[in-house]
C-alpha cells in the first residue's frame, strides 16, 4: 500500500477544511475534501457484531456474537483475537472501517446496565482481552475504537454524572485497559466518555487526553467524542479530542475557524487534529478504496461456527452435582422459564442489531430430541417492557406538527419498534413533524390485553378505533431509549381471538432531546397468570428432567439503565422453587448480563451461566448441556450473595448511584474481590469460578528468577494434568500477594494467567510472566508505581478462593516507575 505524504496533504489544506475533517459529516461518517482526493470513511457500532448505519432496530442484517462479559469468561485471548478478526470482516460487509468497540470500562457496580459489554471487574483480564480484540480487527484493515474512556461504569445520568476517582484508583483498576490496546495493540482510536472525570467532561480533559494518552502513552491515533458527548468548542480541541461526533457539526466548524482567529486556539492544534484524522484513513485504507460501498447481509458459516464455539467455551458451569453432561436417551424434558423460547442473544443499547437469525434454548435442545421428547412452558414472564407487538407499521409521516395536511412521506417498517436517529424523512424539520404509524394486530386468544406504548415525545395509541393509551399531554422523558423516552405507559382492552384490529400511534417530537433520537415502540401481551404458572411446575413434576430458562434480557441489560438490583425479575425465583420442589432433576439456565442472586442454588441439581452469547444461543447451549462441549468459562465477575454485600451498592448515595452530580469512587482500588477478601464477605461465587465435566491434576508452580531485581520478565510454569475421561480447559491464574506494609494493599491480585485445552490425560505448562509493575501499587504522592522491596507469595490458583500452589520470590529493591499526568491535584 503506498504510504500518502500526510504532511503533503495538510499542507495543500486551508484551515477551513483542515477543520472540517474534525466533526462527522452525518451519523456514520466523516467528511470528504474531493479536491484533494480526501476520501470519507464510514463508523459503525459494535462490540458483539458490526451493525452498519441503520438504528438500532431493524436494518441490514448482521452476524451477533457473544457479548462482552461472555468473552471475559472465556479467558481465552486466542478466541477472542478470532473473533476480532470475524469482526473486521463483518464490519467491511457493512462498508465500515471503523468499528466502535470494544468496551473496556470495569465492572464496578453488581447493577450497571451496560457490564454485559464489558469484560471483567480485574483490570488485567479486560486489558489482556481488551488488546487481543483489538489485535484481531486491525489484522483485518478495520480500526478499532476503545471506549469510554474513563469512568463511564453506571448509566445513571451518565452524560452528565462526574466520576470522581483518585489518582491511585485510576492508574491501578480504571487505566490499565486502555494502556494496554494503545501500548500492547496499537488501537487506532479511543472514545471518549459522556461523563465528567473529578469534575471536567472528559471531552474537554486535557491530563486525560494529551498528557496521558497522547503524550505519556504514545497515542498516534484519533479521540472521537462518544455521539454527541462534545459540548465546546476550543476546551475539547484544545483538550485532545480531535473528531467530534456524530456530524453535521454542533462546535467545530466556522466556530473552530473562528477560534483560531481569535488567539483561542492554536491553528497547529488544529493541524495535528487533522493530520491524526488523515493518518486513520491511510491505516484503514480509505485511500486506496475511496467508496463506502453499499451495506450487505453476509451469512458467513464460518462465522456461524465461531459464534456457536465462542459461546459454549463462554458458559460457566456454577454448580453441578452429576446430573450435567445429560445424557437425553429415553428421557422427558420440560424446558421450562421466560427464555425457553425466546432466543436471549444480546443486551439493549447501541450494541444491539438485527440478526441474521436467533435460535432458543428450546430450539438448540428440540435439535437433539426425537418428536414429543421435549415439551415447554413460560410459566412467568420476565420481560420490563410488554413483548414487542409483531408489525410490519406503516408509517405516513406530515410536515406539520398537529397531523394535518398533506403526507409529505410514507414508510414501511418491519417491526413494532421504529427509531430515527436523524430526520424522520428528507427534508423533514423535526420541529414541524408529526406522524401516524398503523398495524394490523390479530389476537390469538379472547382476553384482556395489555398494551404499552414508549416514545420520544408526545403520543396516543389506539386500537380498535379506542384510545388505550393517552401521553399527548403528559409526556415526559423516563428509563427508555438512554433515558430520553417516557416510562412505558400501559392500557388494557379486551380483544376477540382471531378478529384481526388496527393498532395506531400518533406521534410527534418533542425538540431538544437529548442525542436528537425520534422513536416509538408497541407492545401487547395477554398477562400470564397464576395458571401458566401451575402448568409449568405440572409439566416438570410429568417430565424426566426439567430445566429452567431464567435470566433476564436486553430490556434490562442494557445501555441507559441501571438494574433495580440482582434479584431475577417477576416471579423467576419462585417458578424455580416450585419446579425443583416437583421436580428432584432439575437445572437451571442462566442469561444474564451480570450477577444475580440465587436463593433456591441449594434446591437445584446444576446451574449454568449462559450470558448474552449471540445468534447461535440456544445451540451453544445444547451443546454443554449435553456434553457435545465443554464448558469453558470461568467467572470474570464475582457473584455475590446480596446486593449489601457489594463493593459500591452500599447505601451510600455518593457512592453508588451519585448525588448532587457526583458519583464518589470511595472504595478506592477494592474492586470485585479485591473488595470481597479486603472485608472478609464470602461471595455466592468466587472470582474466576467455573467447574468442568472432567478433572486436573495440578504441579507445584516453579518460578525461574526467585530473587528478582525488576528488570525484565519473572516466568511462573505451572504443569496441569487432565486427569478424568473427557476433555476440558483449565485456567490457571496467577495471583501476587504483597508482604506487610504500610499501603493499604489487596490480599492479593491477579497478575497473569493461561487458558489450557487437554484430551484426557494430556499435560501441559502454563506459562506466565510477570514484570516489575506485576508488584508495585500506585504513590500518588510521587506519581509513580512502587514495587516495594520484599518478599511476594505468588499464587497458582483456580479462582480467587481456589489456590492450587504457590512460590514465593523475593524483589531484591525497590523499583520505581515515574509517570507524567496526574488527574487529581
Amino acid at each position: 500500500m503506498a504510504k500518502r505524504d500526510i504532511e503533503a496533504l495538510l499542507d495543500a489544506m486551508t484551515l477551513e477544511e483542515q477543520a472540517s475533517l474534525l466533526a462527522g459529516a452525518d451519523f456514520w461518517t466523516t467528511v470528504p475534501i474531493p479536491r484533494l482526493g480526501i476520501p470519507s470513511i464510514k463508523v459503525s457500532d459494535g462490540p458483539n457484531g458490526a451493525r452498519g448505519g441503520g438504528s438500532l432496530v431493524g436494518g441490514v442484517k448482521a452476524a451477533s456474537f457473544p457479548v462482552g462479559i461472555a468473552l471475559g469468561a472465556s479467558w481465552n485471548p486466542a478466541l477472542v483475537e478470532e473473533i476480532g478478526g470475524a469482526l473486521a470482516e463483518e464490519a467491511r460487509s457493512k462498508g465500515a472501517s471503523v468499528l466502535l468497540a470494544p468496551t473496556v470500562n470495569i465492572q464496578r457496580s453488581a447493577v450497571n446496565g451496560r457490564n454485559f459489554e464489558c469484560y471483567s471487574e480485574d483490570p488485567h483480564v479486560t486489558a489482556t482481552l481488551a488488546a487481543a480484540y483489538v489485535t484481531g480487527l486491525q489484522k483485518g484493515g478495520v480500526g478499532a475504537t476503545v471506549k469510554h474512556f474513563v469512568g463511564n461504569e453506571s448509566e445513571i445520568q451518565r452524560t452528565t454524572m462526574s466520576s470522581d476517582i483518585d489518582d491511585r484508583a485510576l492508574r491501578e483498576i480504571y487505566l490499565p485497559p486502555f494502556e494496554a490496546a494503545v501500548k500492547t495493540a496499537g488501537t487506532f482510536a479511543v472514545m471518549s466518555s459522556y461523563n465528567r472525570l473529578n469534575g471536567t467532561f472528559t471531552s474537554e480533559h486535557k491530563a486525560l487526553l494529551t498528557d496521558l494518552l497522547k503524550e505519556e502513552w504514545g497515542f498516534s491515533g484519533i479521540v472521537m467524542s462518544d455521539w454527541f458527548g462534545s459540548h465546546s468548542t476550543a476546551p475539547t480541541i484544545e483538550a485532545g479530542l480531535d473528531l467530534e461526533m456524530p456530524g453535521p457539526t454542533r462546535d467545530r466548524g466556522d466556530k473552530l475557524v473562528a477560534a483560531v482567529r481569535a488567539g483561542e486556539v492554536e491553528a497547529e492544534t488544529v493541524r495535528d487534529a487533522a493530520r491524526r484524522l488523515l493518518t486513520l484513513i491511510e491505516r484503514v485504507g480509505g485511500f486506496e478504496a475511496p467508496d463506502i460501498p453499499a451495506e450487505e447481509a453476509i451469512d458467513k458459516p464460518a462465522h456461524r461456527a465461531l459464534i456457536r464455539r465462542a459461546g459454549a467455551e463462554a458458559i460457566v458451569l456454577l454448580k453441578n452435582d452429576g446430573i450435567l453432561p445429560l445424557d437425553l436417551a429415553g428421557k422427558t424434558i420440560a424446558a421450562i422459564g421466560p427464555n425457553a423460547e425466546a432466543a436471549q442473544i444480546m443486551g439493549g443499547g447501541s450494541a444491539q442489531l438485527n440478526p441474521h437469525y436467533a435460535v432458543s434454548p428450546a430450539d438448540g435442545l428440540r435439535a437433539l430430541t426425537s418428536e414429543n421428547q421435549l415439551r415447554s412452558a413460560a410459566g412467568v414472564t420476565a420481560n420490563r417492557l410488554m413483548p414487542l407487538i409483531p408489525g410490519p407499521f406503516e408509517v405516513d409521516v406530515y410536515g406539520r406538527p398537529d397531523l394535518s395536511g398533506p403526507v409529505v412521506a410514507h414508510q414501511s417498517h418491519p417491526l413494532g419498534e421504529v427509531m430515527w436517529f436523524n430526520a424522520v424523512a428528507p427534508g423533514v424539520a423535526d420541529a414541524d413533524f408529526s406522524l401516524r404509524a398503523t398495524t394490523r394486530f390479530t389476537p390469538s386468544e379472547t382476553a384482556e390485553h395489555v398494551f404499552g406504548l414508549v416514545s420520544i415525545g408526545p403520543s396516543r395509541l389506539v386500537v380498535d378505533g379506542r384510545t388505550v393509551v393517552d401521553i399527548s399531554e403528559t409526556w415526559a422523558p423516563g428509563d427508555n431509549y438512554f433515558e430520553c423516552g417516557n416510562r412505558e405507559a400501559r392500557g388494557t382492552i379486551a380483544l376477540e381471538a382471531g378478529r384481526p384490529v388496527d393498532v395506531v400511534v400518533e406521534y410527534r417530537f418533542v425538540q431538544a432531546i437529548a442525542l436528537n433520537l425520534k422513536a416509538i415502540r408497541v407492545g401487547v401481551a395477554v398477562p400470564l397468570g397464576d395458571r401458566a404458572f401451575a402448568e409449568a411446575v405440572e409439566l416438570a413434576r410429568a417430565s424426566d428432567v426439567a430445566i429452567v430458562h431464567a435470566g433476564r434480557s436486553g430490556e434490562w441489560d442494557t445501555e441507559g439503565n441501571d438494574l433495580p438490583g440482582i434479584e431475577l425479575p417477576g416471579r423467576q425465583d419462585e417458578l424455580i422453587a416450585a419446579v425443583a420442589a416437583a421436580n428432584p432433576n432439575t437445572v437451571v439456565v442462566l442469561q444474564t448480563g451480570g450477577p444475580v442472586a440465587m436463593p433456591w442454588l441449594d434446591k437445584v441439581r446444576a446451574v449454568i451461566e449462559a450470558w448474552y452469547p449471540g445468534q447461535e444461543a440456544g445451540n451453544a447451549i445444547a451443546d454443554v448441556l449435553t456434553g457435545t462441549a465443554e464448558p469453558g468459562g470461568r467467572l470474570a465477575q464475582t457473584f455475590p450473595r446480596r446486593i449489601e454485600d457489594t463493593p459500591v451498592e452500599t447505601g451510600d448515595p455518593l457512592t453508588y448511584p451519585g448525588r448532587d452530580g457526583h458519583v464518589a469512587y470511595r472504595e478506592g482500588v477494592f474492586v470485585g474481590y479485591r473488595h470481597y477478601e479486603k472485608a472478609g464477605i464470602e461471595p455466592l461465587f468466587p472470582f474466576g469460578h467455573g467447574l468442568s465435566y472432567t478433572t486436573f491434576d495440578w504441579g507445584v508452580p516453579t518460578v525461574d528468577r526467585p530473587a528478582f531485581d525488576g528488570d525484565g520478565l519473572v516466568t511462573v510454569r505451572v504443569r496441569v494434568t487432565n486427569s478424568g475421561l473427557r476433555p476440558g480447559s483449565e485456567v490457571v491464574q496467577l495471583y501476587v500477594a504483597p508482604p506487610a506494609s504500610g499501603v493499604d494493599r489487596p490480599v492479593q491480585e491477579l497478575r497473569a494467567f493461561a487458558k489450557l485445552h487437554l484430551a484426557p490425560g494430556e499435560s501441559a505448562e502454563a506459562t506466565m510472566t510477570l514484570a516489575a509493575r506485576a508488584f508495585s501499587y500506585f504513590d500518588a504522592a510521587r506519581n509513580a508505581f512502587v514495587a516495594e522491596k520484599g518478599r511476594y507469595r505468588l499464587i497458582a490458583a483456580a479462582s480467587s478462593a481456589m489456590p492450587r500452589g504457590s512460590v514465593d520470590i523475593d524483589l531484591t529493591r525497590e523499583v520505581v516507575e515515574a509517570v507524567r499526568a496526574r488527574f487529581v491535584r
